[in-house]
């Protein structure tokens, strides 16, 4: 029994430490329409237990910081406040070791923002 208990923890480090990194792909936003706006999105991510810290944005070189960062299990859930009047954007995605994919949503001025996001780990 201990010995299940110490594969099973050392699963979970090795998960956790997969995470910690540069990401990179697309941020496809959808628009009212329901045709999607193509752009890039790159992530500097840590994990420290289940807390998740780290930047996001467009480039590398447009980076914000990450709040309220949890990953649990698979999924992983942050926030980023962009500034200059733009909308938290609340990331909804899964982190199945190789990919994180997902949703973000903001709202601003009553209208709702969505994007779907897909990010490979950097080289």
């Amino acid at each position: 029994m201990k010995k299940l208990a110490l594969i099973l923890l050392m699963a979970g480090a090795a998960i956790a430490g997969e995470l910690t990194g540069k990401w990179s792909g697309s941020f496809a936003q959808i628009r009212d329409d329901g045709t999607e706006g193509n752009g890039s999105a790159y992530m500097d991510l840590k994990l420290t237990g289940t807390t998740v810290t780290g930047t996001a944005g467009p480039s590398e070189s447009q980076q914000s910081p990450v709040s309220n960062g949890k990953l649990v299990g698979k999924k992983l859930t942050f926030e980023v406040v962009q500034g200059d009047g733009r909308p938290i954007m609340k990331f909804d995605l899964v982190f199945d070791g190789e990919t994180l994919k997902g949703s973000a949503n903001a709202e601003q001025d009553g209208r709702k923002l969505a994007a779907k996001v897909d990010l490979k780990r950097r080289q």
